[in-house]
């Protein structure tokens, strides 16, 4: 079960990073073309008063959900929580820096903040079924 785990996880950094950061077009803008947005929550503020709840439930629950598997993982390699908090905000660094160097899109301090929730989400998740899906070896 553990080797269909894994499989599945390196399937997802692949398909997130993809989507995230090496999007179509990302080395036609050259480098270190992209934006930061250090104002945390700005763009989801914005998309709430204009109305946009849609938007911005799909970009707030995107982070969140896209960067469970973080966490998860995490817990499936009998990580602690701190662990899977850096996990999640390591690779969330990772990516809002590759999409500023690449210009892929805009670094945002509130991803930053959003995927590290994402990643305790799904660490939570882990906590709550890895103990039925992939039973500990006795000692």
């Amino acid at each position: 079960m553990k080797k269909v785990i894994y499989a599945l996880a390196v399937i997802w950094l692949a398909v997130l990073l993809r989507i995230t950061v090496f999007r179509n077009g990302c080395f036609s803008h050259g480098l270190f073309s992209g934006e930061i947005e250090l104002r945390a929550f700005a763009f989801y503020l914005q998309l709430l008063r204009a109305g946009n709840y849609r938007y911005f439930a799909y970009l707030f629950g995107g982070n969140l959900v896209w960067f469970a598997p973080a966490g998860f993982m995490a817990r499936l390699w009998n990580g602690r929580l701190p662990h899977a908090l850096l996990c999640g905000f390591l690779l969330s660094l990772l990516v809002e820096t590759g999409q500023f160097i690449l210009g892929s899109g805009m670094s945002e301090l509130d991803d930053l903040i959003v995927n590290t929730a994402g990643a305790l989400i799904g660490y939570a998740f882990g906590c709550l079924t890895l103990k039925r899906l992939v039973p500990r070896k006795e000692k």
